[in-house]
């Protein structure tokens, strides 16, 4: 009778082990004081009691979202390392649009076959990205689900928690017609939009992640690949200023279409000039290659804008002036809110 164990039926335990050793480091680099427990506990524990004491009414709030099909691109170009940021940015975003302060994050990474070093470069990435923004990456999932997964295929999804004063959440009740929207720069796709770009890249277009396009000043990999911006440095500033912040939108899957009428009070339209940035070479092409009617790329991309403020006409001046120390993400004034129903209408 043949014998078999788990090995060869296509999980490999050591090499499980093998990554955990590899990222064991990096990970506790981001642990705070406020971390009880480390790699290898069936959970995490996070000590709350010295951080609630300085909330009157703390609210907990958490965001899960994926990479998406930018790990195919990933896989392409053989580099891992952004997607641990992407997923970290992702989830960040979604929950300081609220005015939270992130404090953890858990990470699931689930593979067709476990390759130390793509796990790896994985972590590294995320957390580096945790560091960076004064959070906790206190543990997560490592999964090798053979026939789950085709080869060589890779999910990688994360969770964050954060803590918010319940009298400073943000969510876009107060914002009212005559309000500015402001916009933060994006540097490309961040995670949406993939399975589009994929086709006309690859599908349309024939290019490699290693094909050079002078439209782009770079390679297809390496415009594709550009890691998610993270924005909590610019809007913990904004925050703390006398500036008083009406509304937050991460643009997201959706574009402007989708995800700015998420924070809109029922008579509020935001008018956004689309004139009032560049927008990133990546979606020229893509629109140029694809033949996009213009309204999908903006159902579909962030087209350079990834994050929205909406502020008093009064406070215009001192929030730019509060967003532009951050110069890597230029800030810029997009648009308006205008009397009309719950939506977005784009203009020239």
């Amino acid at each position: 009778m043949t014998k078999v164990d788990y090995k060869s039926a296509g999980v490999d335990i050591d090499a499980g082990n093998e990554a955990v050793e590899r990222i064991k480091d990096r990970v506790r680099s981001t642990f705070s004081t406020h971390v009880l427990t480390g790699l290898g506990s069936f959970g995490s524990m996070f000590d709350l009691s010295e951080i609630i004491a300085s909330y009157r009414h703390p609210v907990l709030i958490q965001s899960i979202d994926g990479v998406g099909t930018k790990v195919t691109v990933g896989k392409m170009a053989g580099k891992y390392y952004g997607l641990g940021i992407d997923v970290v940015s992702a989830t960040c975003n979604d929950i300081i649009v609220h005015g939270a302060r992130p404090l953890t994050f858990l990470d699931y990474v689930a593979n067709q076959k476990l390759v130390p070093e793509i796990v790896e470069q994985i972590v590294f990435g995320m957390a580096d990205a945790c560091r960076e923004n004064g959070i906790s990456l206190v543990g997560g999932e490592t999964a090798e689900m053979p026939g789950t997964y085709r080869q060589n295929e890779h999910d990688i999804v994360g969770c964050v928690t954060g803590i918010v004063e319940k009298d400073g959440i943000v969510n876009g009740s107060t914002i009212r017609p005559g309000d500015v929207v402001l916009g933060l720069a994006s540097n490309g796709l961040h995670t949406n939009g993939y399975s589009l770009a994929r086709k006309v890249f690859f599908e349309i277009g024939g290019y490699t992640t290693e094909s050079e396009l002078p439209e782009l000043g770079s390679s297809v990999g390496e415009a594709l690949l550009q890691p998610h911006i993270n924005y909590k440095r610019a809007t913990d500033a904004l925050l703390a200023s006398t500036v008083e912040v009406h509304g937050m939108a991460h643009l997201t899957g959706g574009g402007f279409y989708e995800n700015v009428p998420r924070i809109l009070p029922r008579n509020c339209r935001a008018e956004i000039d689309t004139g009032a940035w560049p927008t990133p070479p990546v979606f020229h092409v893509i629109q140029q290659i694809g033949g996009v009617d213009p309204r999908e790329m903006f159902r579909t991309f962030n087209m350079g804008i990834g994050f929205v403020i909406v502020v008093r006409p009064s406070a215009r001046d001192e929030a730019l002036e509060q967003l532009n120390n951050f110069p890597e993400i230029p800030a810029y004034e997009i648009g308006r809110i205008i009397d009309g129903p719950c939506d977005v209408r784009l203009r020239k």
